[in-house]
């Protein structure tokens, strides 16, 4: 199947040079404070993990997202990879997206592979440094989701990921430019992916370019 093929790939070039946000960040005319520059900021910018989780589901790959609920903050009701903010507990980033991810969802992540991170995305609304993590488990949940931390749970195939035609523009209020600006994000489900979660998707996508023919999906 070429999900193994994929998870393959995956682990080869998560290890090497990574393509990073710009040409993502190209379309929505926006340039994000640069992660070495936020690192020197005095207080330093807090530190947080993601886990994108790939995982086979009737017959194919599939990709863990999650919708936030509404709350009085900055990402509410924003779609995104399930993780969050280091504890001082944290033996490493890696251990902060699998603990936060556990807690999230209510899997077990102790059968899961790491097979690299994506580029860390500084969040400056925030002030936020997030590291990516890709897994792979060969199965999926079961899931029991922390209702104060996840509405729902989305789990995409890859194949759906990978399409061009998720690829929309639409108008957001940006608070941190105090004006609303037309943006490009992946439509998802029906929910709007945008913001660090997009440029996220924009590299997995582009790392996985030569998979995007469906056909080499099947």
């Amino acid at each position: 199947m070429s999900g193994l093929r994929i998870i393959q790939h995956l682990r080869l070039v998560l290890q090497g040079s990574l393509p990073g946000h710009d040409a993502f960040l190209e379309l929505s005319g926006y340039k994000r404070p640069d992660v070495e520059r936020a690192r020197q900021q005095d207080p330093p910018p807090r530190e947080s993990a993601v886990l994108a989780l790939l995982y086979p589901k009737s017959g194919e790959l599939h990709c863990l997202l999650m919708l936030r609920p509404q709350y009085d903050g900055v990402h509410s009701g924003q779609v995104a990879f399930p993780g969050g903010k280091r504890e001082p507990g944290d033996a490493s980033l890696q251990h902060t997206a699998l603990r936060e991810f556990m807690e999230e969802t209510g899997a077990d992540t102790s059968d899961v592979e790491v097979l690299g991170t994506l580029s860390t995305v500084y969040i400056p609304p925030s002030r936020m440094l997030v590291t990516p993590f890709v897994g792979y488990m060969e199965r999926s949940g079961p899931w029991a989701p922390d209702p104060t931390e996840v509405a729902r749970l989305i789990e995409t195939p890859l194949s759906a990921l990978l399409r061009d035609d998720i690829l929309k523009r639409r108008d957001q209020y940006i608070a941190i430019m105090g004006r609303t600006v037309e943006i490009p994000y992946f439509d998802v489900d029906g929910e709007t992916v945008w913001g660090a979660t997009a440029l996220m998707i924009a590299e997995l996508r582009e790392i996985l370019r030569p998979f995007h023919d469906p056909a080499k999906l099947a």
